[in-house]
C-alpha cells in the first residue's frame, strides 16, 4: 500500500468500527494502518467472536464486545458494518455526540487514490437491486476481464472494497456491488455508472418502509458520471433514475427481454443486442451476443448478463469482450444450479433465493415444479408469488419456522396443489433428507424439484450456502 497510508489527518484519530464481519475486520486494519486509533465493538460475545478479535488485539486494536458495545468517549468516527441497523444505540449515541457514521464502502471511496496511468482513481461500476446483484457484478467483472482490464468482483459481492481500493497492484476499474445497508452509509459516493437491476419488497425490518429502502437503493444513481441502467420491466426502477442528481451529460439506459428502442438493450430473435452505446443509435445497433451465451440463459439470468452489458458498454468496452465474457462466465454455487437428475427428475438448487422476488424468478423457468419453500419470512407475504406460481406447481414442500405463511397463501390461491410439511422442528442433514425424500414422492417423470425457499435460512442452517449444499447431497443419495 506503500505512501498511501502515510495520511497525516488520521494519525491519532479516535475511529470505532462497529461489527466483526468480514468488512468490520476489512476497515479496523485499514484504519490501524492509517495511524488511527481504533476501537472495534460488536455486540456478540461468544467464542466465534472472541476468536475474531484476538488477532486484531495484538495488532494493538482495542476490541469492545457483548455490553462494551458501547460509544467510547471522545470518539471522532464511526465506521460501520453494513448488518447494523440505523435504529442501533451506537448510532443514536453518535448522533447526539455529533459523529458521522460511515459505511465500509464511503470509507473506501475517501480512500482513493489516483492510478499510476490515468492519474485519476479507478472508476466504479456499480449494481444494486433485490435479485441479481453478485452474478451480474461477477459477469460485469467476467467482460471487463475479457476487454483486457485488470479488475475485480468487490463489495457486498465477499470481497471488500476496501481491500481493492489499497490493492497494492491498483485495479483499472471496479465492478462493486452495493448492498441498500452499504448505500444507506455511503452518503458521498459517485460512481461513474449505476445499475438497479429490480426492487422488491425486502429487509423492511431494517429500513423500515419500503419507500426507505428503494431511496436507499436510488443513492447508487446519485452522481453518476455516463450511465444511470435500470430495468424496463420495473417502473420502480425506472423512477429513482428521474429523481437522481447526476453529471452533465449523463444517460438513461433501460435493459429488456424484448427489441430495444433507442438508447435501450434487449434481445433480437436470440442475441443481445445493444442501440444504447453506438454512434447512430436511432438507425443501428450492436450484437453483443446471443442468449445462449449466457450461463443459465434463464430469462432472469438474462436481464442480469444486459444490465451487466450495458455497464461495460458504459465504461467503453467493445462487443466482442461482451461476448467473450458472458461465455467465460460460470455462476456460483446456490443459484439456480441443476445438481442432479433422478428417474427422470432434475433437482435445482436456489437456495439463494432468499426472497419472494427471487423465487418468482426461479419458478418462472420451470414447470410443472415441484416447490421446496420456507424458512424465515423477514416479513414478507407470499400471495402475490403463490398466485403467480399456481399454475406451475405440481407439489409444495414446506420447511421451517415460518411455512405456514406459505401454506395460508397456498390455500387462498392454489388450493388443489398438494403440500407436504416433512421435518417439522428437525434442522441440517437430518431435515433435508426427509425434505428431499418427500419432494421425491411428490414428483413424476419431467418434472423439476426446486429449491427456491423464498425465506433466509437460519433457522433450520447455518446459511444459504449449506442448505444447498445439504440438498445437493440429499439428492446424490437418491440415486440407486
Amino acid at each position: 500500500m506503500g505512501d498511501r497510508m502515510n495520511n497525516p489527518e488520521w494519525a491519532g484519530l479516535p475511529v470505532v468500527v462497529a461489527g466483526l464481519g468480514l468488512s468490520g475486520i476489512s476497515a479496523a486494519r485499514v484504519l490501524h494502518r492509517l495511524g488511527a486509533h481504533v476501537t472495534v465493538v460488536d455486540g456478540g460475545d461468544g467464542p466465534g467472536h472472541a476468536a475474531k478479535a484476538a488477532p486484531l488485539a495484538e495488532q494493538g486494536v482495542a476490541v469492545r464486545l457483548g455490553d462494551g458495545a458501547t460509544l467510547p468517549e471522545g470518539t471522532a468516527l464511526v465506521v460501520t458494518s453494513p448488518g447494523w441497523a440505523p435504529d442501533s444505540p451506537l448510532f443514536a449515541a453518535a448522533d447526539a455526540a455529533g459523529v458521522p457514521v460511515w459505511g465500509d464502502v464511503e470509507l473506501a471511496w475517501r480512500l482513493r487514490t489516483p492510478h499510476p496511468a490515468t492519474g485519476e482513481p479507478a472508476p466504479w461500476l456499480a449494481v444494486t437491486g433485490t435479485n441479481g446483484k453478485t452474478t451480474t457484478v461477477q459477469m460485469l467483472a467476467s467482460i471487463l476481464t475479457a476487454a483486457g482490464r485488470r479488475t475485480a468482483a468487490v463489495g457486498n459481492v465477499g470481497v471488500p472494497v476496501l481491500d481493492a481500493v489499497l490493492a497494492e497492484e491498483p485495479y483499472d476499474v471496479l465492478a462493486v456491488e452495493l448492498s441498500s445497508y452499504q448505500l444507506h452509509w455511503a452518503p458521498s459516493l459517485r460512481v461513474h455508472s449505476g445499475a438497479v437491476l429490480n426492487l422488491a419488497p425486502d429487509h423492511l425490518d431494517w429500513h423500515g418502509s419500503m419507500e426507505a429502502y428503494a431511496a436507499d437503493k436510488g443513492r447508487i444513481y446519485q452522481g453518476n458520471q455516463v450511465a444511470c441502467v435500470y430495468n424496463l420491466a420495473d417502473p420502480a426502477t425506472e423512477a429513482l433514475v428521474r429523481e437522481a442528481d447526476v453529471e452533465e451529460g449523463c444517460r438513461a439506459v433501460g435493459f429488456g427481454l424484448d427489441a430495444p428502442s433507442v438508447s435501450n438493450l434487449g434481445v433480437v430473435d436470440g442475441l443481445l443486442v445493444d442501440r444504447a452505446f453506438v454512434a447512430d443509435r436511432a438507425n443501428a445497433a450492436a450484437e453483443l451476443g446471443a442468449v445462449a451465451d449466457v450461463n443459465p440463459p434463464a430469462p432472469h439470468n438474462v436481464t442480469n448478463a444486459l444490465a451487466a452489458a450495458a455497464l461495460a458498454r458504459a465504461y467503453g468496452v467493445d462487443a466482442r469482450a461482451v461476448r467473450d465474457g458472458l461465455r467465460a462466465f460460470t455462476p456460483d454455487a446456490h443459484r439456480i444450479a441443476q445438481v442432479g437428475e433422478v428417474d427422470g427428475v432434475s433437482y435445482v438448487d436456489d437456495s439463494k433465493a432468499t426472497n419472494t422476488h427471487a423465487a418468482a424468478a426461479s419458478l418462472a423457468a420451470y414447470r410443472p415444479v415441484v416447490w421446496i419453500a420456507g424458512g424465515l419470512a423477514k416479513g414478507a407475504t407470499f400471495d402475490e408469488l403463490v398466485a403467480a406460481a399456481a399454475p406451475r406447481l405440481r407439489a409444495a414442500v414446506l420447511i421451517g419456522q415460518d411455512r405456514q405463511l406459505i401454506r395460508e397463501a397456498l390455500e387462498r390461491h392454489a388450493p388443489e396443489v398438494p403440500v407436504f410439511e416433512p421435518a417439522p422442528g428437525q434442522t441440517g442433514a437430518g431435515a433435508m433428507t426427509a425434505i428431499v425424500a418427500a419432494a421425491a414422492a411428490a414428483a413424476e417423470k419431467g418434472d423439476t424439484v426446486l429449491l427456491a425457499p423464498a425465506c433466509a435460512s437460519m433457522d433450520m442452517f447455518t446459511n444459504y450456502g449449506e442448505r444447498g449444499d445439504l440438498f445437493a447431497a440429499a439428492v446424490r443419495a437418491l440415486r440407486p
